[in-house]
């Protein structure tokens, strides 16, 4: 069982899977929602945290990459770019799980101009109120339906 957690949290930690997908996932697996939630929580925020510390490496290699794939720009990091001029860096760490990702919310933030320190809290406290959000509705959600059968 403990590997089942192990998934939870390298889950969450890849970007694209994160933490919308994981807790649910892992509740509706029979894991313990508190444990899903933290794991998930710590798992995502390791990643994104690396990421913010590593930002400039991460700059570097994220342009070169682009610059070899296309000078297109990708439909997340357009609905990113609107919701930072719209909301700024709280809208864009509060809308980012659900719109474009912890990470590409994270470095999208940074590439704008925020500092590590703000993108730091104001992830963390998305992150958190997501995973809460996430974990209390789908263990709400899954004993409702479960209860009735």
């Amino acid at each position: 069982m403990i590997y089942e957690y192990f998934l939870v949290f390298l889950g969450a930690a890849i970007p694209w899977f994160e933490i919308a997908l994981v807790i649910p996932l892992g509740i509706i697996w029979g894991l313990s929602p508190f444990w899903v939630m933290l794991l998930a929580f710590v798992g995502n925020m390791v990643t994104v945290l690396a990421l913010i510390i590593g930002f400039d490496r991460f700059q570097i290699w994220y342009n070169n990459r682009q610059k070899a794939k296309s000078k297109t720009v990708s439909k997340k990091n357009e609905r990113a770019k609107r919701i930072w001029n719209k909301y700024g860096l709280p809208g864009l760490a509060i809308l980012g799980p659900i719109l474009i990702g912890t990470h590409i919310a994270a470095f999208i933030g940074m590439t704008l101009g925020a500092t590590k320190k703000n993108t730091t809290v104001w992830l963390t406290i998305s992150i958190a109120a997501w995973t809460l959000a996430f974990g209390i509705l789908t263990a709400l959600g899954f004993d409702f339906f479960t209860d009735k059968i």
